[in-house]
């Protein structure tokens, strides 16, 4: 049996920890754009700016969860955690996920008792508010413009906040409108917009993180190609108890039992099997049990249908 963690030895630790100052930067600006459009919601009575810190929280969640998964990536495993900590991530996101369900709900059947009975906005200091949203959304696109080329964790923060510009400029348009026709409906109306654009990005968050808490297939793994990847190799005669699962949400593991040909050199197929899964399937977190062909305790289907 070999177990193997790729060049350089066992870590969660991502390679994008250089870019870890901006992400800091971004975070800080994203929440305090987030307190700053709770706050102007209450005193403007916008239901288009609370709807905008919803979406903007879950941004600052997406941020936050990636600056905590490399501080906890750092910690070392235990007697009682074998794996870390990296898992917080995946919890921490569920819970968000609930949380902001629950706040879209309200919103939703806020906007209709408005669009029913208006109420007064005072557009100024929604516009005010959302001028500062748009400031700090550019300070943080342009911190974060350098890596998002190379990093794919920056790249993925650099999109958030691009859609968090893009919410502050709708927020800026409607208060516009609503200062000088009078138009209440559109700050319900930008609230249900608003509304129905997170709650699809918060079902895929939630929708994530339990695949991760459930030990599901990992996104952009072929469970079926990288069993046929596996059985494809010359000196390998099957493939029983595979399972492919994600320690978090970018990284993903795998186990197996590999069954030889008779007369094969374990660790040598051990090792080109571990380069393969390596190279074309981007999993390094790999432990197989080699077995040679007619010591395999499935033949013959006595493992039962979850070992296949």
């Amino acid at each position: 049996m070999g177990h193997h963690h790729g060049p350089g030895g066992h870590t969660h630790v991502p390679s994008e920890i250089r870019f870890e100052k901006p992400l800091w930067w971004a975070l800080g600006l994203t929440a305090t754009v987030l307190v700053a459009e709770v706050v102007g919601a209450w005193l403007t009575n916008s239901l288009a700016l609370l709807s905008d810190a919803a979406h903007m929280a879950t941004d600052t969640l997406a941020l936050a969860i990636a600056l905590v998964a490399v501080r906890l990536a750092r910690l070392p495993a235990d007697a009682k955690r074998t794996y870390g900590y990296v898992r917080f991530e995946a919890l921490g996101a569920l819970v968000n996920g609930a949380l902001l369900f629950a706040l879209a709900g309200w919103i939703l059947w806020e906007a209709w008792q408005r669009f029913r009975t208006p109420l007064p906005v005072a557009s100024l200091g929604m516009l005010a508010v959302a001028v500062v949203g748009l400031a700090c959304n550019l300070v943080a696109m342009r911190l974060l413009h350098a890596g998002s080329g190379q990093s794919l964790n920056v790249k993925g923060a650099y999109l958030e906040v691009w859609s968090d510009m893009l919410g502050s400029l709708a927020v800026i348009v409607a208060a516009l409108l609503i200062r000088f026709t009078g138009w209440l409906w559109v700050d319900p109306l930008l609230a249900v917009l608003i509304g129905l654009w997170v709650l699809p990005r918060t079902w895929v968050l939630v929708r994530e993180a339990l695949n991760v808490l459930m030990e599901g297939v990992p996104q952009g793994v072929d469970l079926a190609a990288v069993r046929a990847d596996l059985g494809a190799h010359p000196q390998v005669v099957g493939v029983h108890d595979l399972h492919v699962w994600a320690l978090a949400s970018r990284t993903p593991a795998l186990t197996a039992h590999v069954v030889m040909a008779d007369g094969t050199e374990g660790p040598a197929v051990r090792r080109e099997l571990e380069h393969m899964l390596d190279q074309r399937h981007r999993i390094v977190h790999v432990t197989l049990q080699m077995e040679v062909a007619g010591e395999d305790p499935c033949e013959g289907g006595d493992c039962g249908p979850g070992h296949g």
